[in-house]
């Protein structure tokens, strides 16, 4: 059950050396107070090297006495909110310190509980996957065991989580339609349509019967309509403000989650990206979809700018499925092998921490099948 996966290897080290700066006392709390930056002096600065130091995010003390904040400590704090995913502008602010005086036992305790979910999924793993980290907001493309591509993404809102699965990726779609699923129908477009009736055409919608055919939407009453009984389907029809954007990919699954582009770009330079309704946005997705499609001839991404420009719907097939793992990870190695720190948005630790600490037992029921 212990995955030899580097990333594994790479976390489990995290914890050795999380553990031994608790051995050491950990680390002290830096006070709170004005916001801090570069060319200041305080009296806090010695303490905020301190505690860089003691993660490695400072590579030497210098003069542990000085209170001025120079430019070594501020590339060391940028560093650690780059760790922390939180805005990298040199800056101690009220989230930055936050995040400084977490307890070095919590964060012990968060890299175990992500060791626990490696332990799930690093099974078997191809050598070729996608991998989402939903509490990251962040996609990545793994190829030969190495990252080649990554892009800041947007998750499920956290009324609407994303959910944890791993499926077979095994098609693109460029200038794809989007068929308004049933939960998003219910509590978002049918009530939209109810109360402006020049919604559909705004969104650039068209309505179908059951059998897929148009209809005109002239003369229908919508405010007789439910979600449960509305005979029509919602289509929004193919063009950038499409809500998929301009490519889908698709790994087919029971919870209707896919990859997409959006036209909601603006929203990737957020902190926190929880703002689908489950879905995944990917940031600079014509680069994966490159990827996906390198062992085809011809799919340069001239060739995918000349499809999207056409603006007709097209799907292409991958030639061989591959993996896409949709997994929350809190705590993970960087490229550097150092950790990095994730705000736990869907509040899902808790219940791996108290699991684990529980005594462990077999279930009965799993005897009872062997």
């Amino acid at each position: 059950f212990k995955p030899d996966q580097r990333f594994y290897l790479r976390l489990k080290d995290a914890l050795a050396s999380y553990r031994g700066l608790a051995d050491m006392g950990g680390w002290r709390e830096v006070p709170l107070g004005k916001v801090l930056k570069k060319g200041e002096k305080d009296e806090r600065v010695p303490v905020l090297k301190e505690r860089l130091y003691m993660t490695g995010d400072l590579e030497d003390m210098g003069n542990e006495a000085s209170l001025l904040f120079d430019g070594e400590l501020e590339e060391a704090l940028i560093r650690f909110q780059a760790r922390h995913g939180l805005s990298a502008d040199g800056v101690v602010g009220p989230r930055t310190l936050e995040a400084m005086n977490v307890p070095v036992a919590d964060r012990i305790d968060q890299i175990r509980v992500n060791l626990e979910r490696t332990r799930w999924v690093m099974q078997d793993v191809t050598e070729s996957f996608v991998i989402v980290n939903i509490a990251g907001f962040m996609t990545y493309y793994v190829d030969a065991s190495a990252i080649q591509w990554e892009g800041r993404s947007q998750v499920g809102k956290t009324y609407r989580k994303t959910p944890v699965f791993k499926a077979d990726m095994k098609y693109l779609v460029f200038n794809p339609t989007w068929t308004v699923p049933p939960t998003i129908l219910a509590k978002d477009v049918l009530p939209a349509v109810q109360s402006d009736a020049s919604y559909l055409e705004r969104k650039n919608m068209s309505v179908l019967d059951r059998s897929g055919k148009a209809v005109s939407v002239a003369g229908i009453d919508w405010s007789k309509y439910t979600a449960g009984n509305l005979p029509y389907v919602f289509r929004q029809e193919p063009g950038p403000n499409n809500a998929l954007g301009l490519v889908k990919f698709i790994f087919p699954n029971e919870h209707f989650v896919f990859l997409h582009d959006t036209p909601s770009k603006s929203l990737f330079n957020r902190e926190a990206r929880t703002f689908s309704s489950g879905c995944i946005r990917v940031e600079n997705p014509f680069e994966l979809a490159g990827l996906l499609l390198s062992d085809q001839p011809g799919w340069t991404q001239e060739k995918i700018a000349a499809v999207v420009e056409s603006g007709k719907t097209q799907t292409v097939y991958l030639t061989e499925p591959v993996p896409v793992l949709l997994l929350y990870w809190t705590a993970f190695p960087g490229e550097d092998g150092i950790c990095n720190f994730r705000e736990d948005v869907y509040d899902r630790d808790p219940a791996v921490l108290e699991a684990l600490a529980d005594e462990f037992s077999l279930r009965k029921r799993h005897l009872e099948q062997r």
